[in-house]
């Protein structure tokens, strides 16, 4: 399933509720140890935590909306419930309360209200990105639930089973579910070798004496093999750089999945490349084998720049799609690496 984001560093700096940057230092000290457990996944320790300094100040908002994530991840949703909704009716300025509401809803599948409580966050704060996120990964939610009752009605119709993969395929892959890549523009076709692009075997001295008759020809010497042309060593190199990106992804090497994008690579949202990675790295280290795969792979050199198009199979413990890819990738330090990629024909 989609993970949505459980925000709680930002409420512990934000600007919009002037009076939680007055708090004294010692409760600055003890909400900053609470959080440092909550990373850690402490929640038991958390939870005593935050209940003795709720105790002194029952109606602070960073000490409530703390207990709420860790009711949240200890599995204890209706009193995170309560918790967030109380806190959205003392504090109606703040996103992040709301935003978490909708992170419990969609745990439950309740998408409608899940979406109303995003609505929300982003009618108090319009710039508050991670809402507009978590909102589109609801909306794709509630497509796939739509285009899958589609196909129960009618089994056979294709324009569903395409949609339903590409959103599935999305919310497994993309550094931002719901978001589709940029269109990188059309590459062109290969173009079949030419046989001057080959290096000439150097030409022999010219004979001093008149050529034999045709009937009793001189041996010629053998020409020296031509080498490979370029594009076909470029072509070449490109197939081993995605055959070796799916592997690092099959086997869940974060790093040499990562560094097989260019530090110049177009993030499918715009999102910063820091971003992008810790998401990246997020998504593979879930708990599961990974199993991806090319198939019908298509390459074409222009250059210093390269286009794939392919068929990706991905398998994971939840989830199985197959979708068609394309991949740009570009010449840096004399290495293939991706600069973009987009999920389509």
């Amino acid at each position: 399933m989609t993970q949505f984001r459980l925000n709680f560093a930002s409420l512990l700096v934000m600007a919009t509720a002037a009076a939680l940057l007055l708090a004294p230092a010692v409760h600055a000290d003890t909400l900053q140890d609470i959080s440092k457990q909550i990373k850690q996944g402490q929640y038991p320790q958390a939870l005593v935590q935050v209940d003795k300094y709720l105790a002194d100040k029952p109606k602070d908002a960073q000490g409530r909306f703390l207990k709420g994530i860790i009711l949240t991840e200890m599995n204890k949703p209706a009193e995170a419930i309560a918790i967030f909704t109380r806190l959205t009716e003392d504090y109606p300025e703040l996103p992040e309360p709301y935003n978490n509401l909708a992170v419990i809803y969609a745990q439950q599948k309740q998408f409608d209200k899940a979406r109303q409580a995003l609505e929300m966050a982003i009618r108090t704060h319009p710039s508050y990105a991670t809402a507009h996120e978590n909102l589109g990964d609801i909306y794709a939610r509630l497509a796939s639930q739509s285009y899958d009752k589609a196909l129960q009605i009618d089994s056979s119709n294709s324009s569903a089973q395409k949609k339903l993969a590409l959103i599935s395929d999305l919310m497994s892959t993309s550094g931002r579910p719901g978001k589709t890549s940029k269109p990188i523009g059309e590459a062109r076709p290969a173009e079949p070798v030419k046989a001057a692009e080959a290096p000439k075997p150097a030409a022999a001295a010219p004979a001093a004496t008149p050529p034999a008759p045709a009937t009793t020809p001189a041996p010629a010497a053998a020409p020296s093999k031509p080498g490979p042309t370029p594009a076909v060593d470029a072509t070449a190199e490109v197939t081993r750089t995605i055959d070796s990106w799916a592997a690092a992804w099959s086997r869940k090497d974060v790093k040499a999945y990562l560094a097989a994008y260019a530090r110049d690579f177009k993030t499918p949202a715009g999102e910063s490349r820091a971003q992008w990675d810790a998401e990246r790295e997020k998504r593979i280290n879930k708990p599961g084998a990974i199993q991806v795969s090319v198939e019908s792979l298509r390459v074409t050199v222009d250059g210093d720049t390269a286009t794939a198009k392919f068929r990706q199979h991905y398998k994971s413990a939840t989830l199985k799609t197959s979708s068609n890819k394309i991949l740009q990738l570009g010449k840096r330090d004399g290495k293939w690496l991706i600069l973009q990629e987009r999920v389509g024909n």
